[in-house]
């Protein structure tokens, strides 16, 4: 898993106003008819990979990494459409 400096500082900064204390999943996501890599707040499950990014806490669920390859978290600077954006070797 890599994450971008401005992913964490994006992350961090949303998780902080926000008052969250949580870890951010990297997951698949449905969205209309195809299937994209998306992230969520959630808890570490038992076949979780964790991954520690300067004082974040990234779980993927391992059979999801075997699928997808190396994944690579960004934030993307566009304005009204800026947002994260995640990518994998392997398509999903």
């Amino acid at each position: 898993l890599e994450v971008t400096n401005k992913a964490v500082e994006n992350l961090k900064a949303y998780l902080s106003q926000n008052n969250i204390d949580s870890a951010v999943r990297v997951a698949l996501m449905q969205a209309a008819e195809q299937a994209l890599l998306g992230l969520a707040l959630d808890e570490s499950k038992e076949n979780d990979k964790i991954f520690q990014e300067n004082d974040l806490t990234f779980l993927v669920d391992q059979g999801l990494l075997n699928t997808c390859g190396s994944i690579k978290v960004d934030f993307i600077d566009a304005g009204y459409r800026s947002g994260f954006s995640i990518t994998s070797a392997n398509p999903v």
